[in-house]
């Protein structure tokens, strides 16, 4: 957490303590207990690797909650019967041989830069992200606090590029129900690794005696409030004299990397508009809206130094109005998706940015009396591009009625554990020591061979 008020228990004339000044030294930014001689140790390091601070492999993970109908986006089914095949064409991409919904015009121009899995398998059926997170059923070790998703990972293994950047941002808009907004669980890792969230306390927290999120940027006044600060806590002899690590912490304050990546007003009006705002939202019910803009905004957390991004794009539980739900998301979905993967070529960064975008289960083959379609565990689909995969393919395939994999079942696990191979990170020979001091591997299967 990073905070500079505290309560009332110093003598400093704004009733700020030593303690509470000073919390500024160990930044959580809700992804991890950062200490400042921990941020000089990962600069050492970095630089005596010399790695760069501006290239890094970093992960966006788009989930789709609700579970998204398979039939109608990536495998389509056109020789199937009417109750089966929807209202939807199959149209061609840019690589021969694979086709997909009429309603992904953009992604089809595009094939050749992703990767398609038509046979996700193992979904535990719950209306949940939990298994596009972290790779684990939901229960696994729960009596140690669960698996940590894969951002809690990566803060806890590979921690901040940059210190004034948490690795691991979360923002998925809150949702009536509750787990589709899911950013990912820090599990046995503990609360230091959770994601930072933008929209919530994160941001509440970046408060210094009056100087808001709205005016953070503002350098000038907010060196201000700082000198104030020093100024009154000196008075009484505190911290004269503060070392040069209590300073750097308050360099950290003073960046406006974070609120700048935040602040999309500091895009071109072009930009913006190739990947549109999502509105109106439609379809949303208790679910997540369609904000094209925080798939923009993903893209600039990562060029400020995040590690992983996830976030939760509309809501896909189409029991009624399937073909109107999908025409709506997917559509939209397609504009910002075919804009991130340009935005990412043209910075020269698309081999360094893992994208995977999925739900949490498929819909039925069969469409109901309401025009919609019901829960499907069995199969469902997956879209990925970018992180030096191989792409312009697709992987495994369904029978003729899209009811279960006919070849090459994937389980979640793999796709996250070749994320974790994007990263550097070996999901197989990568550990974690849980609460009871036993290792546990980042997740149950190895990368897949097909994308690595």
């Amino acid at each position: 957490m990073l905070t500079l008020l505290g309560k009332r228990m110093g003598k400093s004339c704004d009733g700020v303590n030593r303690r509470s000044f000073l919390q500024v030294g160990s930044l959580g930014l809700g992804a991890g207990a950062l200490s400042l001689t921990d941020i000089n140790r990962v600069e050492a390091a970095r630089a005596s690797m010399g790695l760069s601070t501006t290239r890094h492999k970093s992960v966006i993970n788009i989930f789709l909650g609700g579970g998204p109908p398979h039939q109608d986006m990536f495998d389509l089914k056109p020789e199937a019967p009417t109750e089966i095949r929807g209202e939807f064409k199959p149209i061609a991409t840019n690589v021969p041989g694979i086709q997909i919904g009429e309603c992904f015009p953009q992604i089809a121009a595009r094939m050749d830069k992703c990767a398609i899995i038509r046979s996700m398998v193992g979904a535990t059926g719950g209306h949940d992200a939990i298994q596009c997170l972290s790779g684990w059923n939901p229960g696994s070790l729960s009596v140690l606090g669960g698996r940590p998703s894969m951002g809690s990972v990566v803060s806890k293994l590979q921690g901040p590029l940059d210190p004034s950047v948490p690795p691991f941002v979360g923002l998925a808009d809150k949702t009536q129900h509750g787990p589709w907004s899911d950013a990912g669980t820090a599990g046995f890792l503990g609360s230091s690794y959770k994601p930072f969230k933008p929209d919530g306390q994160g941001l509440a927290n970046l408060t210094l005696r009056g100087v808001n999120t709205k005016q953070i940027g503002d350098r000038r006044q907010l060196l201000a409030s700082i000198d104030n600060m020093k100024r009154d806590i000196d008075a009484g002899g505190q911290i004269s004299g503060a070392d040069h690590l209590t300073e750097r912490a308050l360099g950290v304050l003073t960046s406006s990397k974070l609120v700048d990546a935040l602040d999309l007003s500091k895009e071109s009006d072009k930009v913006r508009a190739r990947y549109g705002t999502g509105k109106p939202y439609q379809f949303q019910y208790d679910g997540a809206p369609t904000v094209n803009e925080h798939i923009l905004m993903a893209r600039r957390l990562i060029e400020a130094g995040v590690r992983v991004v996830t976030l939760s794009y509309g809501r896909w539980d189409s029991h009624g109005k399937n073909f109107d739900l999908v025409r709506d998301h997917g559509t939209k979905l397609d504009q910002a998706l075919g804009a991130l993967i340009d935005d990412l070529e043209i910075r020269g960064i698309l081999q360094d940015v893992a994208v995977v975008v999925w739900g949490e289960f498929g819909r039925t083959p069969r469409i109901n009396k309401e025009a919609g379609r019901d829960h499907w565990p069995q199969v469902s689909c997956a879209l990925l591009f970018g992180g030096g995969m191989r792409t312009g393919q697709v992987i495994g395939s369904t029978n003729r009625l899209g009811e279960h994999a006919k070849d090459r079942p994937v389980e979640f696990g793999e796709v996250i554990g070749t994320l974790y191979h994007t990263m550097g990170l070996d999901p197989m020979n990568n550990t974690l020591m849980d609460p009871t001091g036993r290792p546990q591997h980042l997740v149950a299967q190895s990368a897949m061979r097909e994308l690595v």
